[in-house]
């Protein structure tokens, strides 16, 4: 009986060659005339012929079974899967039916038009790369929570944490290093997204892992119209109508946030990512699925530490955050690990205080003089790490202030050591045109989840298992990762294949 089910071990590696020579061979055998194909088909057709995911399956070599019936091949498994965002079909039952219907988005995806997967072999496949029995990150029975407080304007985000939460949490996090992360559900799909596509971008020269420049913001992702859970308990066959028992939550990992760019309520995640503000291609490093209700400055922190434990050869030079991210501690952070922040200042947190001499510093760390006048940038000394600045009436000949405040004809100097007020202290210093230029970058991550919502229709998922929603998401972030490698045009591609109109 044991030699009926025992069979050789799963995989032998596809050599990506053995592809490009299946796609051609039944590309011409079922589409005579090629050039009928539209264009947009074939940018689609030259991407894929140069992705090479032959990697995929050292990766999963140990996530199945060496007994059994043999399954599909991987490759093919995640090559289709990428297709179908691609072509922003967002359910796998549409795309079954797609690939049975289309013969050439099965020869694209490696599959013999008349032997393509069943809907049921798919999610078999997203079990095999999701690293957990469970399809959740934590346990389904749990207490409901309070809705998060809502901004009281239109486009206010979440009222802030209080300032020492963000010291606390930081301390928490330097002091407790996170699990190893071969032990996560995330650990294959991440292999996956690493060494086949951002790898690949950083050989490129698209991504530069040694001094990297990181943008990072949250951004809502809606996946229920309200939450789905059931009561497990007797309290409403005793009469109790309202009781605080636990619910059987159907997607634990996520609850109620406020959306603010909508004004409204909504069922999902928090989705926080950090993107490669120095890359023109605006793309995507690493994400995490928090609840929706949670702040940014708190995915934040949980993202950053996370990245650096799975990334921990990527350098980050500098972080260009937005203003729910002000707050001394990480400023401090920033100052003792040599990033620079770019970060902008909360209007709620600002205010003049007096500095030396009642020389009284802006919201913007910007030195005002007795007189009410702004002070004028005078070079940065970068080896005390402090920015000089000059009376402002003063020019090359020297001080022309009719009530001078120092008795050097050079006029009064003002140094502002970043060490004084990391937050309103910064080497460019807020006003500079150098400081705006590099700050202008971070809509780079507001376009890469732009790109993940709008274009690859990443709500669109009807998911409920964050095993699912992962899977979506870092398949959407591999395809940002293809876009921006340089592909030949379709002319080239076709006189390589000798297909000449």
């Amino acid at each position: 009986l044991g030699d009926v089910y025992k069979r050789q071990p799963v995989y032998s590696p596809e050599s990506h060659s053995l592809y490009q020579d299946f796609l051609i061979s039944n590309f011409l055998l079922y589409y005579p005339d090629p050039f009928s194909i539209s264009r947009q088909t074939w940018k689609i057709i030259v991407q894929f012929w140069h992705l090479d995911l032959s990697q995929t399956t050292s990766i999963l070599l140990g996530s199945y079974s060496k007994f059994g019936p043999a399954p599909r091949d991987p490759v093919s498994m995640l090559r289709s899967y990428l297709l179908s965002i691609k072509l922003k079909i967002t359910s796998i039952t549409d795309w079954v039916s797609r690939l049975k219907e289309c013969p050439l988005y099965a020869i694209i995806s490696g599959f013999s038009p008349d032997d393509v997967p069943g809907i049921g072999t798919f999610y078999d496949f997203f079990r095999h790369i999701w690293n957990s029995e469970q399809k959740h990150l934590s346990v389904q029975l749990r207490h409901k929570k309070k809705k998060t407080p809502k901004g009281k304007k239109h486009g206010e985000k979440t009222p802030n944490i209080k300032s020492t939460s963000a010291a606390r949490f930081l301390d928490f996090y330097k002091k407790h290093p996170l699990p190893d992360p071969s032990f996560s559900p995330l650990s294959l799909i991440f292999r996956l997204y690493k060494q086949q596509f951002l790898d690949v971008s950083v050989s490129h020269g698209l991504i530069q892992p040694s001094a990297i420049s990181l943008a990072g913001d949250g951004s809502p992702i809606r996946t229920s119209a309200r939450l789905r859970y059931k009561k497990v308990c007797s309290c409403s066959e005793n009469g109790i109508s309202h009781c605080n028992c636990k619910r059987l939550f159907s997607q634990p990992d996520c609850n109620i946030g406020w959306d603010s760019s909508r004004d409204c309520y909504f069922s999902g995640y928090h989705l926080y990512m950090f993107v490669a503000s120095d890359s023109a291609n605006d793309l995507p490093v690493f994400p995490i699925l928090e609840r929706a209700s949670r702040h940014d400055m708190l995915s934040f922190l949980h993202t950053f530490f996370t990245m650096k434990t799975w990334l921990p050869q990527y350098r980050v030079t500098k972080l260009l955050l937005d203003a729910a991210h002000d707050a001394d501690a990480v400023y401090r952070y920033c100052q003792e690990s040599g990033i620079q922040p770019f970060i902008d200042l909360n209007s709620g947190n600002t205010g003049n205080f007096i500095y030396k001499d009642t020389f009284t510093i802006n919201n913007n760390g910007v030195p005002v003089c007795k007189l009410g006048l702004h002070m004028k940038p005078d070079g940065v000394e970068r080896n005390r790490n402090r920015c000089k600045w000059r009376c402002p009436k003063t020019d090359r000949s020297g001080c022309h202030c009719e009530t001078p405040c120092s008795d050097s004809s050079y006029g009064r100097v003002v140094h502002t050591p970043v060490k004084d007020n990391p937050r309103l202290f910064n080497i460019p210093p807020r006003n500079s045109l150098e400081w705006d230029k590099e700050y202008d970058r971070r809509t780079s991550v507001e376009r890469s989840n732009k790109r993940e919502k709008e274009d690859y229709k990443l709500e669109d998922g009807r998911h409920r298992s964050s095993m699912m929603w992962y899977c979506r998401l870092y398949c959407t972030m591999m395809l940002q990762h293809l876009d921006a490698w340089e592909m030949p045009s379709i002319v080239a591609f076709q006189s390589l294949l000798s297909l000449d109109a």
